[in-house]
């Protein structure tokens, strides 16, 4: 989040940054974070650097694209009143331009909340020996817990639900109609 939003501001205030960076972003975004699992596995072993690595990739996608869509949506006599009422470029950004894509960034910012949950959960199974993703492959393994299995699940679910529902709620509050 706090490369996602500020790389996506200047890429939305750049076209030429955008030509230059959007091939490359629509190229890695398809690719699953769990597909570079081997490769964060390989680089950071079996550690929390490994699902670190792997909620940052499923975090920055969805973020930078938004803020992107954010920044290009922003009408442009928004920008103009700034600048008649001489802000500096800082400030017109502070001011005016992130407010007005705060909209966008909170939805990619629930969008990547839900992206990077599934991930957590995914990497928790095959690269930590904790949390609830290991909960469920540990019970499975070990005896056939599937009461266990089962509530993982729904824990899952829930912290989900929480979170949805907190960005939700943000998305709500910051919406300019």
């Amino acid at each position: 989040m706090t490369l996602g939003i500020p790389f996506g501001l200047l890429i939305g205030l750049s076209r030429t940054l955008e030509r230059i960076v959007n091939p490359l972003i629509q190229m890695m975004r398809p690719i699953s974070p769990l597909a570079w699992m081997p490769l964060a596995v390989i680089w950071f072993g079996i550690s929390n650097a490994a699902p670190i690595f792997l909620i940052f990739l499923a975090w920055l996608f969805p973020i930078v694209v938004s803020t992107i869509q954010g920044v290009r949506n922003v009408p442009p006599m928004y920008m103009q009143a700034g600048q008649n009422f001489g802000l500096p470029f800082n400030r017109l950004i502070t001011h005016v331009v992130f407010p007005a894509a705060l909209p966008r960034i909170l939805v990619g910012l629930r969008l990547a909340f839900g992206v990077a949950w599934l991930v957590l959960v995914a990497a928790e199974m095959i690269a930590v020996d904790s949390g609830l993703g290991y909960l469920i492959i540990d019970a499975r393994n070990a005896g056939k817990r599937y009461d266990l299995v089962v509530g993982g699940m729904l824990m899952i679910g829930l912290i989900g639900l929480a979170l949805d529902t907190m960005f939700s709620s943000l998305t709500r509050f910051a919406r300019v109609d």
